[in-house]
């Protein structure tokens, strides 16, 4: 997908916030400091669209990101960040959990993970709350280059073994350094749908 335009629309913290286009949306979720608003800024070949900050838990709404006027990226607040209040958990959640049941404009479901390490307990009930309502998802493991290029299939299969993921799922690894594979999760079709290009992986 060649990247024309992009902008920042609204910081959705409201259902009556959200768009009203009826664009297709391809959402990210993954825990605070995960790397969701880098590679936002990567798909789109825009260095700092995205808000990005070395303070986890700073995204604290619906971000979302027109994408050649034809489609969205909606960033989730991080989730599995101990200073943010349960109470503000449990609102994020219910706001959250409404908008991936309800929203016809979503597409997919990105699920991000650090390559680094082995996905956690939080990685695993988003990962299972997706596929049991049905989302379509692909998981995407960022900072790729921070694992020594002989561990890094080791990494893979430790991912898709403790999410318990099925073949039909993909996994799409990201270089941290230089956003390559970025460009292989997403495709958008002139039609609407969204498809995934993962990595042969």
């Amino acid at each position: 997908m060649k990247i024309v335009s992009t902008e920042f629309v609204v910081g959705a913290v409201r259902h009556e916030q959200l768009p009203e286009d009826g664009l297709p949306e391809i959402a990210l979720a993954g825990r605070s400091n995960v790397g969701k608003s880098s590679l936002i800024n990567r798909m789109i070949e825009r260095k700092n669209l995205a808000r990005t900050s070395s303070q986890p838990g700073k995204t604290q709404q619906l971000n979302f990101y027109r994408v050649n006027g034809s489609m969205y990226f909606v960033d989730f607040p991080g989730y599995g960040y101990a200073k943010v209040s349960k109470a503000q958990r449990a609102k994020w959640g219910r706001f959250i959990e409404s908008y991936i049941r309800e929203r016809k404009q979503l597409k997919l479901q990105l699920l991000i993970v650090d390559l680094r390490h082995p996905p956690t307990e939080d990685d695993r009930l988003m990962y299972d709350w997706l596929r049991h309502f049905g989302i379509p998802t692909c998981v995407v493991a960022t900072k790729a280059d921070k694992v020594p290029r002989t561990r890094r299939e080791r990494h893979l299969r430790v991912v898709r073994e403790t999410l318990g993921m099925t073949p039909d799922v993909p996994l799409v690894r990201v270089l941290r350094r230089d956003g390559r594979g970025a460009g292989r999760v997403v495709e958008h079709r002139a039609s609407g749908n969204c498809r995934i290009r993962p990595q042969a992986l």
